[in-house]
């Protein structure tokens, strides 16, 4: 009994974060999401650690080669994990690749092998890979018209696309939240300005005015130049959602008594909205935050897709996709879709996630 009674004593004297946390890990669903999103930005850091080569070298005798099974049994008996080879073969009245396997001989899978030099974290080199087949290129999810890895190359586009959504929605937070505090603060001609500029951004349609920007781009731009180019891009037509959300949050709480104190109590403007206003509605924010960053995905996803976004040698999960462009190619090769696959995941944990805190915002509920 005497437990039972810490524990509401506990509950009711618990923090805002505290009480948020107590009820997202009672959402199973968004803890999971919360650890496949987790596991996606290790291994996208460490992408180079975990792939079994490097995104540009090319096996040409295994241009369109499907993905490999790991097998455990080699003539009847147990083996030790490792993959067939592949023979090809080219039909002459079609010219249709195909690959027979050869079981005469097992390539075993070796962990922690040495392989093509890489940088971790684009600074330190290194040359150890977490799995490779020995004596055999190793291609779990296929290859592509070069003969070039595919697991390998989706784990480096991990890195750009995932890192477009974080360092965009970045961006547009700051965006958001200043914009969308002076207008909901000051109002007067400030509130007008922000407001018509907010409505001509939304009245704009956004496919066709990130494929005008970003087409605006000089094509002799490297891939970092380009980079960073659409990650503004996407952030300057994504702040105006939040900014009317913060200036409606302001309006309502700026004459409350807590903020009519904080400036009796000398208080500046800028101190009354930053640690005052804003954090009255932090949780709403974070939630905000982690919708937002799959949209900054699906929107680089589909710029790299149109040939519009990431451009080659850099890879994401958009210029990926354009191998798959046309019905001939999805029906041969269809590991050639797998992005897509890694798109729908992300994008999905991200809204689980986000569904969880948005549930948690409110922890008396």
């Amino acid at each position: 009994m005497s437990d039972r009674i810490a524990a509401d004593e506990r509950y009711f004297v618990a923090s805002q974060s505290q009480l948020m946390w107590r009820r997202f890990v009672r959402h199973k669903l968004a803890v999971a999401a919360a650890a496949v999103m987790l596991a996606v930005y290790l291994v996208a850091m460490l992408c180079g650690f975990f792939s079994p080569s490097v995104p540009a070298q090319r096996h040409i005798k295994f241009a369109f080669a499907p993905p490999q099974r790991v097998r455990l049994l080699h003539q009847g008996r147990l083996h030790a994990p490792f993959v067939y080879g592949m023979e090809k073969q080219i039909d002459r009245s079609t010219m249709l690749i195909t690959y027979q396997v050869d079981r005469s001989t097992p390539f075993p899978i070796k962990f922690f092998v040495r392989g093509e030099e890489y940088l971790v974290l684009g600074m330190f080199p290194a040359d150890i890979h977490f799995v490779g087949a020995e004596g055999h290129p190793l291609f779990l999810l296929g290859a592509d018209k070069f003969g070039r890895d595919l697991l390998t190359r989706n784990l480096h586009a991990a890195r750009v696309s995932l890192t477009v959504g974080l360092v965009g929605v970045a961006l547009s937070f700051f965006l958001g939240v200043i914009l969308g505090g002076i207008s909901g603060y000051y109002g007067g001609v400030a509130d007008l300005v922000i407001q018509r500029i907010i409505e001509f951004l939304m009245s704009l349609p956004t496919i066709p005015v990130w494929m005008a920007l970003a087409a605006a781009l000089p094509a002799e731009w490297s891939s970092i130049r380009v980079y960073f180019a659409i990650t503004i891009i996407l952030s300057v037509v994504g702040w105006t959602d939040l900014a009317r959300v913060v200036r409606g949050k302001l309006l309502e709480l700026r004459e409350a008594d807590f903020v009519m104190a904080a400036a009796l109590a000398g208080a500046t403007e800028s101190n009354i909205i930053v640690r005052h206003l804003l954090v009255s509605f932090l949780s709403y924010l974070i939630v905000s935050v982690t919708l937002k960053i799959p949209a900054m995905i699906l929107g680089e996803t589909a710029l790299s897709f149109l040939g519009l976004g990431i451009r080659p040698p850099a890879v994401s999960w958009g210029t990926l996709l354009q191998d798959s462009q046309n019905l001939q190619t999805i029906v041969l090769y269809p590991w050639l879709m797998f992005p897509g696959l890694f798109v729908i995941v992300t994008v999905l944990a991200f809204n689980f996630v986000g569904d969880g805190l948005r549930d948690a915002a409110d922890p008396y509920k």
